[in-house]
């Protein structure tokens, strides 16, 4: 049977159809203005009643939720976790991994390639440290921070299945020109994150990504505009944003998305192990969490990842910069998945996965619909 849905507000990922339809099976048959629309025999019509109909959200940086850790290296529970995020809209992710010794990296892309192997949902791999500065370490633990060495990425990226899409690596740590030219000739986009390093150096790096703007990071000064200055400035530097109100303040936001605009921004939850669970003691990379007020904080205080949910951070975008929802798509689907080439993936189209949300008029999220399989959410 195809499904239809009829008197939709679409929103394909570039465009915006006020009164649409889409036609459906695993993959979208057709999407067009009502006005276009006739009822096939095999249709079986679901009515939008004019509810916002557009992507499912791409999280490209998170390292858990739901109880569950990457790091755990368990591919049961990654599955598990992974399908528990259709609740917050997400529909395709690239699990995290940590700075950790070698071997529980290596177990953790061991686990995470299993998981993609009955996973869908499961497009990459973000390799977050340990190839990172020691000074901006955030909540990663410093005694397995070093340079970037590339024998031990091409392993790395042997056991992943080839997976790994994504590095968050600090260009400074001394010539690893070498390492980069790897990432680039495999497909693995170099996002400077956790580091020092000074505008110059960014030049003269690979790197076309920045790993949670704002955040462990060289930050902005008037006579060296750092990691986030060199993210808000070049138009083909891609950054990530947490858009929960305490790792950036509102206002921040709204200066990033009026430097950058949305074809610049990519939201993501760097969500831990606690998000989706009661407030209290949680734990990250084997440090004690204290999860309070909707913010995860080390003992000493630092912030470690987040708990914010996909749909939140989407509705904190809208809420903090006055953008439109269309460029809110634009944020949470399409631009990772141009980025990442993702071919099937965050637009609205013909021949594409059928992998969408539906908003109600207050972004209330009401379903999330995964190769075409409809979920409704309480």
């Amino acid at each position: 049977m195809t499904k239809v849905y009829i008197n939709a507000h679409v929103f394909t990922g570039e465009d915006e159809i006020e009164d649409g339809f889409l036609r459906f099976t695993e993959k979208i048959i057709d999407v067009g203005s009502m006005s276009q629309y006739e009822k096939q025999a095999e249709d079986e019509e679901i009515d939008a009643k004019g509810q916002y109909l557009m992507p499912g959200f791409i999280d490209v940086h998170s390292h858990g939720g739901y109880g569950i850790d990457n790091m755990d290296a368990d591919p049961e529970k990654i599955n598990e976790m992974t399908y528990k995020m259709l609740s917050e809209g997400i529909t395709t992710y690239f699990p995290t991994t940590m700075t950790q010794s070698d071997e529980n990296i290596e177990a953790a892309l061991k686990a995470i390639n299993k998981a993609a192997e009955m996973n869908p949902m499961i497009q990459g791999i973000h390799v977050e440290g340990p190839f990172i500065s020691k000074d901006f370490k955030g909540a990663q633990p410093e005694e397995y921070i070093r340079p970037a060495q590339l024998d031990v990425l091409k392993k790395w990226q042997e056991l992943s299945g080839n997976r790994i899409r994504l590095i968050t690596y600090a260009p400074e740590t001394g010539d690893i020109s070498d390492f980069e030219e790897y990432c680039q000739e495999n497909n693995i986009i170099l996002s400077a994150g956790h580091s020092g390093a000074k505008y110059d150096e960014l030049m003269e790096s690979k790197a076309t990504h920045v790993t949670h703007l704002f955040n462990g990071q060289l930050g902005l000064h008037h006579r060296e505009i750092g990691v986030s200055g060199f993210g808000l400035l070049e138009d083909d530097v891609t950054v990530e944003m947490i858009v929960d109100g305490f790792h950036i303040t509102e206002e921040m936001v709204k200066l990033a998305y009026n430097a950058k605009g949305a074809d610049g921004i990519e939201l993501i939850t760097d969500a831990m192990r606690a998000k989706g669970s009661p407030e209290g003691e949680s734990e990250l990379g084997g440090q004690k969490v204290i999860v309070k007020d909707k913010q995860a904080r080390l003992s000493n205080g630092s912030l470690a990842g987040s708990v914010l949910t996909f749909i939140d951070a989407f509705k904190n975008m809208i809420a903090f910069t006055g953008c439109s929802i269309k460029e809110a798509v634009k944020m949470s689907s399409y631009n990772q998945a141009k980025e990442f080439n993702l071919s099937s993936k965050g637009e609205l189209k013909p021949n594409f996965d059928a992998d969408m949300i539906m908003l109600d008029k207050n972004y209330t999220l009401k379903q999330t619909i995964l190769g075409g399989e409809v979920n409704d959410i309480d």
